[in-house]
């Protein structure tokens, strides 16, 4: 099923459920209600403000549905996310197999995922006008658990080519780098959901290890598709629209909307994100061999956009 995903932003905000609705509320003056959206339609929610209050029984009822609540800071990078306990009817069997995975199966599950990332990447400088060859020469040298790095390797020559010789992601600065940062939060939201209606664990992840990130394998499933947000943010610095502002946040949540091109045609990126994070539970199951991931090409309706301005 495909959410929506809703975010808050204004700190006179109080949130609330009421008959099966998240309610939206004023706090000043006569408290005014701004707005319904039915819970069962939502895909997440982002706090993004920091006068937000909400009731413990609207993240309940959130919870219960698996869509996440997510907790941003003044960088609109995401510090926080609630996430249900219980999720998929055969959670615990799934889970098992995660945990049981060899060391091998993810290694060689990693190396698709990098593969895929570099390929994603090579579609976002070929729709932004920029030299491919790159990245492209780097698909063929990724070998089980890229021991050689070359996931990184290609994100060095990545965002000189797409944003300029003189860009460096920085996640605490301003300008594209909080685009980025806003659109990653919406993508990880997304990729969070996904985890744990496939009923795998999300602190487990392919090939991120560090003790302190509790979503690895969010993280790891999303690397695919972050170059999705990467051109529509290159897109919107292009059009001289380089800040966090209510109309950029539409623009880059919206991408997860559009369709990729993928084995069973065109498909929402925010499904492909699903079908990912299913594959992989059927893999540690022993039901398939290989992750579902989009075929490379950025999303239809941003690539034909680009080609109308």
């Amino acid at each position: 099923m495909i959410g929506r995903i809703v975010e808050v932003a204004d700190d006179r905000r109080h949130l609330f459920m009421h008959r099966g609705f998240m309610v939206v509320q004023d706090t000043e003056g006569e408290r005014k209600e701004l707005g319904q959206v039915p819970l069962d339609d939502i895909a997440a929610v982002i706090a993004n403000a920091h006068g937000l209050s909400y009731t413990n029984n609207l993240l309940v009822a959130l919870s219960e549905r698996g869509a996440p609540f997510v907790l941003c800071a003044a960088n609109h990078n995401a510090v926080g996310m609630l996430l249900p306990i219980e999720g998929n009817f055969e959670q615990s069997k799934r889970i098992e197999a995660q945990i049981a995975a060899s060391l091998p199966t993810h290694k060689r599950l990693w190396a698709a995922v990098v593969r895929a990332k570099l390929e994603q990447q090579a579609a976002a400088l070929e729709a932004a006008g920029a030299p491919t060859a790159p990245l492209s020469a780097l698909v063929g040298k990724v070998k089980s658990g890229d021991p050689d790095n070359i996931e990184a390797q290609g994100a060095r020559r990545y965002w000189g080519l797409l944003l300029g010789e003189n860009f460096r992601r920085d996640q605490n600065a301003g300008g594209t780098n909080g685009l980025l940062n806003y659109g990653y939060t919406v993508l990880r939201a997304t990729t969070a959901r996904a985890v744990i209606a496939a009923g795998l664990h999300p602190s487990i992840g392919l090939h991120h290890s560090n003790d302190n990130n509790a979503m690895r394998l969010v993280d790891d499933l999303m690397e695919p598709f972050r170059p999705v947000i990467d051109l529509k943010v290159w897109q919107l610095v292009r059009n001289q629209e380089e800040h966090v502002t209510p109309d950029t946040k539409r623009a880059l949540v919206r991408t997860l909307y559009d369709d990729m091109q993928t084995d069973m045609g065109a498909t929402p990126v925010m499904v492909c994100v699903q079908k990912l994070a299913t594959s992989l539970a059927q893999v540690y199951l022993g039901e398939r061999d290989k992750l579902d991931l989009p075929l490379p090409g950025l999303p239809l309706a941003l690539a034909a956009a680009l080609r109308d301005e």
